[in-house]
């Protein structure tokens, strides 16, 4: 540290105490009674202010520089503007001891002998405070919160912002140490607030804000006067009765001296954020210098040691960024590490630290020795075993005991020195002198080896990693590299200010100057790059640089001397320079250059390093060949060429060599089909289709699908051409090759027919198809497009395909839910097993969803099936057993269907007469097994219900005695239980009206029939309405054996004429009268019909005889009295005459169900089809 004075000036009278403004740029000074304002850049006094009457002892600037205050021994304060101007003036009863502003909320504190006040410029008065001694100094905490005092009584008194006291420090000299001087270190990094305390007792103490002493005294041997901080808090000036400004650490540790005077220091203060210092004196003197913290540090390889803050010392690892802080405690005066030492020289002895361990990355030192003697020296440098000891011309060399061992006077100024390595004990020295002489020292050897001598004294020195080499700077700027052998000078370069060589590789230095930094390899041209500072290391691809008080590693690419080498072929010294350290790019260039330079040893390496398997594999296989005993080296380089890109050499050196056939293969993998005619000529025309061929399989690699189409066609292979343009889509191509392609060509063909249906284009697929005669296809073509009508008129024209068209239409037909058209279909197909399967799930499902209406129609259709299959000989009387069973079924579920509305829903569609009827149709026809769905609860109960509203009241009751017996579900139950009481009110008979009448025998049948749905006297069957359940006015009759049922018909239809009837009734007039007679003679029964004749049958018989008509009968018959059910066979027709022909009577065609014609004309309107088999009304049936 050196301090070099600015500025001085003198005034007459003692300066007492002066204030920075916070800026630095203006310096007031107490001096006598005025304030003196000086300009700090060059001393220049700018204006006295006067304003006090008396002396003025203290002087304080406020932090946000709008004010500063000054305080005399005239017991007044006076506040002054920034533009020095008195604004304000208060006093105290005393003199004006010190004045201090808040540093956050700029209130001032002034004291004096025997109180202090504290005023702000928000407030008009002062509010003041008793002390109990003189107050000397204050000083505020950085934060503005607290306020310390400083006692003659040797007492501190912590004060807060209103002036309570809250610590109070006792000094143990009491009133013989009074406190002269105390302020806070204005540093934000430190956790607590420290005061530092000067006193008379001649003592220097730390406290904390608690009041707890920091450390011990330190004594001082002089009085102190002034004590202040540096701006960021690290050092502190301390001025007194020693007539000098001392510098000491934030610790307590003295530094240095800043400036000798000739009389008290009374006040000395940093200029704001800087290292000047001012100094105010008891005779007037004030002197400003600025203060020079130099660099003291130390390097070996990638470790870097330096003095900070003085009294540290910080080892920065240059690699891993590591630093360890060791704390000395002392002013370090010199630094030098070497290996796994390091040395410290303090001002009264010399610390020695070692490694813990010899990790090369362990940052944890020890102490070693401590040699405790004080040493002058202006050069410090350890080795393994001493420390070297340079002062002017003479080196010593000291065992780490403190003993001197050897001493070696040189003849000039020793300039630089430097330890190049050695054994332990044996190390060599390298000495440059200002003389120009470069020296060797062996530590163990007292004669110095003169290496060489040149004019210019030596500022920096280094030899090369073998010690073949040395390479000086001289004074001007000058590096030069000699050969030490030869002492010959080898090359120099200018502009250098420092200079290093690389400690991996020999033929390698750089140096700096001028802002550049300069590598060169061997020989070659010099490469810069832009760099500050200097250069003091250079290991691998990492070059040292110091810059002003800072080390850094810069990382540097060592491509261009890599470069310059491989100019020159120089491929293995080029390899040594790129595994310092270059870019991956750099390593494959290499790679390539020795891979052309057929060095496949240094190529191997390089492209291991960038992990190219590709080349690799390319030198392994040359390696290889050369041991199978190839030589040719022009095919080797043709290999490397063609794996290079420079296909067209490669091609050369392989017809060079003999062999085209190499060269037309590289062409033809590359795709460079044209290079490959060109090299080809006019060959082989199968040479060149092959070539077409592979041109075409390019094109379609690299997606240019078009020109391998046309390629592909001009070489013949149709097949792949289809196959691109069917991927692309391209359908007027598709279209192009079939109609190009000859009808006997039926792969490509049907490739094109294939792409032509993926493509949506049936139209050109059918076309395809019957270009090559596959109807088949054009069936299964039509079908998978779902155009069935194209699909049965080919189905029309060919029957074999029927199976093929109506299988999936019928399955079509099912995935969209039209499963009675699906049904239907596979009826067509004569798929019956499936039509039947399709229908019974049908019905299955309509049964188990209540849907009966839906039900009674499947299983109608499911009995026309079975009628159909029924005409196979060998099914047939299975089958008739089936359609009778779902014929049966059918009407129990046509008939269910009004029951299960009637129950379920709301509402009823149906009349009272209606449903009474047909739950009593039910009930007579479920004598055994109930089908699946039925309920008899639900029949019953309909039953009960309408007969007890029709007046059926016997009826009634004996439904609901019925109902007893049965599980009823929860909604009924109430119904069912009232019902049941209620009818037991109404009388034990059922309404005449309602008694069903047998048409055959004129018999008035129960209502309840034990015997089911025919007459209890004549057992012939009653035929019911499909929608009222009325019993119908017709009965069955049967043709005698050996009429057929066409004959059966012509009679029918020759409708003979009836004999007239004579009439019953005789007229007989006399004179005075006139009289009708009843001829009794006439048959009683007045009925010429012959089929009523037929009607009779024998009384009491329990046996049914059915109603069997001749010729003669039914000719007598009238065409519209008769209906007939004309059942397919093997069925017989079943034929029924109407005995009241007057009330007209409907049959469907189709399903044969008797109607009352109102009912159905209004039903067919309602549903536009046959309520019972949904015949469309325009469809006329079988």
């Amino acid at each position: 540290m050196r301090a070099v004075l600015t500025w001085r000036d003198k005034v007459e009278q003692c300066i007492y105490d002066l204030a920075f403004k916070p800026d630095g740029s203006q310096l007031i000074l107490a001096a006598g009674n005025r304030l003196l304002v000086y300009d700090t850049s060059d001393g220049t006094l700018l204006q006295p202010l006067k304003g006090h009457k008396d002396t003025v002892y203290c002087v304080a600037y406020a932090k946000d520089g709008q004010r500063f205050a000054s305080g005399s021994a005239d017991k007044s304060v006076i506040i002054w503007t920034s533009k020095l101007e008195g604004i304000l003036k208060y006093t105290h009863n005393d003199s004006i001891q010190c004045v201090s502003y808040n540093p956050v909320t700029h209130q001032l504190a002034s004291c004096s002998s025997n109180d202090f006040g504290l005023w702000s410029h928000e407030q008009k008065s002062v509010s003041k405070h008793k002390a109990s001694s003189k107050i000397t100094c204050c000083s505020w905490t950085n934060d503005g919160q607290y306020l310390a005092l400083g006692m003659f009584n040797g007492i501190i008194s912590i004060r807060n912002k209103s002036g309570e006291e809250k610590v109070k420090i006792e000094r143990p000299g009491g009133s013989l140490s009074p406190i002269w001087s105390i302020s806070w270190n204005p540093s934000r990094e430190e956790h607590n607030d420290i005061m530092a305390v000067a006193d008379w007792g001649q003592k220097l103490s730390f406290y904390q804000l608690s009041g707890k002493q920091i450390g011990k005294d330190r004594s001082l041997n002089f009085d102190p006067c002034c004590i202040s901080y540096f701006s960021k808090g690290e050092y502190i000036l301390l001025g007194g009765s020693d007539k000098q400004v001392s510098l000491f650490t934030k610790d307590g540790v003295r530094l240095g001296t800043v400036g000798e005077q000739n009389s008290w220091v009374w006040t000395c203060k940093v200029k704001p954020e800087s290292n000047y210092v001012v100094v105010g004196c008891q005779d007037g003197t004030i002197s400003f210098y600025q203060l020079i913290f130099s660099t003291v540090h130390g390097l070996y390889k990638n470790r870097y040691a330096y003095r900070d803050s003085m009294t540290d010392v910080i080892v920065q690892h240059l690699i891993t960024e590591q630093k360890v802080r060791i704390k000395c405690k002392d002013l370090v005066k010199k630094i030098a590490i070497y290996k796994n030492r390091l040395a410290i020289q303090l001002p009264e002895k010399i610390l020695i630290y070692e490694l813990y361990s010899d990790d090369s990355s362990d940052m944890h030192y020890r102490v070693k020795e401590k040699i405790v003697k004080k040493f002058e020296c202006n050069l410090l440098v350890v080795c393994a075993n001493h420390i070297i000891l340079c002062q002017e011309k003479r080196l010593q060399c000291l065992s780490f005991n403190g003993v001197k061992e050897r001493e070696w006077q040189m003849e000039s100024l020793i300039r630089y020195i430097k330890v190049i390595g050695g054994p332990p004990g044996r190390e060599g020295l390298l000495v440059g002198l200002k003389n120009g002489q470069i020296l060797k020292i062996f530590v163990d050897n007292l004669f110095a080896i003169v290496l060489l001598k040149q004019a210019t004294a030596v500022r920096c020195l280094d030899m090369s990693a073998s010690r073949n080499k040395l390479a000086v700077v001289d004074e001007n700027d000058t590096c030069l590299v000699y050969d030490i052998h030869s002492k010959e000078l080898l090359f120099q370069e200018p502009n250098a200010n420092s200079v290093a060589w690389n400690t991996q590789c020999e033929d390698m230095l750089c140096f700096s100057g001028g802002g550049y930094l300069n590598i060169k390899a061997s020989t070659f041209p010099v490469h810069q790059q832009k760099l500050q500072g200097f250069v003091v290391g250079y290991n691998g691809s990492k070059i040292f640089c110091l810059h002003v008080f800072s080390m850094s590693a810069v990382e540097v690419p060592q491509s261009a001397p890599m470069y310059q080498y491989l100019d020159r072929k120089m491929y293995k010294e080029a390899y040594q320079i790129a595994c310092l350290g270059v870019t991956d790019a750099d390593w494959r260039e290499l790679a390539m250059e020795a891979l052309e330079g057929l060095e496949f040893e240094t190529a191997k390496k390089a492209f291991t390093r960038v992990q190219d398997l590709r080349y690799l594999e390319l030198i392994t296989s040359i390696e290889e060949r050369k041991k199978r005993g190839e030589t040719n080296n022009d095919l080797f380089l043709a290999d490397v060429f063609s794996y290079q890109g420079k296909f067209h050499e490669a091609a050369k050196l392989y017809k060079r060599s003999g062999h085209e056939n190499l060269a037309l293969d590289m062409y033809t993998d590359l795709c460079m089909f044209e290079y490959a005619k060109d090299f080809l000529g006019s060959g082989d025309p199968k040479e060149t289709k092959m070539l077409i061929t592979k041109q075409a399989d390019w094109a379609r690699n690299i997606n240019e699908p078009k020109a391998a189409v046309e390629m592909y066609i001009s070489a013949g292979e149709h097949v792949k051409a289809i196959e691109i343009s069917g991927s692309h889509g391209w359908v007027d191509m598709l279209i192009d090759i079939a109609r190009r392609l000859d009808k006997a060509e039926r792969e490509p063909l049907l490739l094109c027919a294939d792409y032509f249906k993926k493509l949506d284009n049936s139209g050109y697929a059918a076309e395809t198809y019957l270009k090559i005669g596959d109807l088949k296809s054009l069936v299964q073509l039509h079908v998978e497009t779902q155009r069935w009508d194209e699909a049965f008129a080919l189905g029309e024209k060919h029957p074999e395909f029927k199976v093929d068209i109506y299988v999936p239409y019928a399955q079509w037909l099912a995935e969209n839910d039209r499963f009675e058209e699906a049904q239907k279909a596979f009826h067509k197909a004569g798929r019956q097993g499936e039509a039947v399967r399709v229908l019974e799930q049908l019905t299955h499902n309509a049964v188990v969803e209540s849907r009966f209406s839906d039900a009674a129609y499947y299983y109608w259709m499911l009995s026309m099936q079975c009628l159909d299959i029924a005409q196979d000989p060998a099914q047939k009387d299975a089958m008739l057993s089936k359609f009778h069973h779902f014929q049966h079924l059918a009407e129990l579920y046509h008939g269910y269907h009004a029951i299960q509305r009637y129950t379920e829903e709301p509402f009823s569609f149906h009349l009272p007469e209606t449903l009474f009827n047909i739950s009593r149709f039910l009930l007579h026809s479920l004598t055994k097994d109930t089908p699946l769905g039925i309920s008899k609860v639900n029949t019953l109960f309909t039953l009960a219900k309408q007969s007890k509203a029709l007046g059926a009241y016997k009826l009634a009751r004996h439904a609901y005695d019925k109902l007893q017996g049965l599980q009823i579900p929860a909604r009924f139950q109430k119904s069912i239980e009232l019902g049941s009481l209620t009818i037991r009110s109404k009388p034990f008979h059922d309404s005449e009206e309602l008694v069903p009448l047998c048409y055959r025998c004129s018999t008035n049948n129960p209502l309840l029939n034990n015997l089911g749905n025919v007459c209890i006297n004549c057992r012939q069957p009653f035929v019911f309405s499909a929608s009222s359940y009325e019993v119908l006015h017709l009965v069955e009759f049967y043709l005698e054996e050996g009429i057929t049922d066409e004959e059966a018909v012509s009679l029918i239809d020759l409708e003979a004429p009836r004999p007239k009837r004579e009439n019953k009734w005789q007229e007989i007039t006399s004179n005075n009268s006139q009289t009708l007679r009843l001829d009794e003679t006439m048959d009683s029964m007045g009925d010429d019909d012959p089929f009523t004749a037929k009607l009779s049958f024998e009384q009491g018989g329990s046996e049914f005889v059915p109603v069997v008509v001749s010729r003669s009968v039914l000719r007598s018959m009238s065409r519209r009295d008769v209906l007939i059910k004309r059942w397919p066979p093997p069925l017989q027709w079943q034929y029924f005459r109407s005995l009241l022909p007057d009330a007209s009577i409907t049959m469907c065609p189709s399903c044969f169900q008797m109607f009352h014609s109102e009912d159905y004309e209004l039903l067919v309107l309602q549903h536009t089809c046959c309520p019972y088999c949904r015949r469309p009304i325009d469809d006329p049936g079988p």
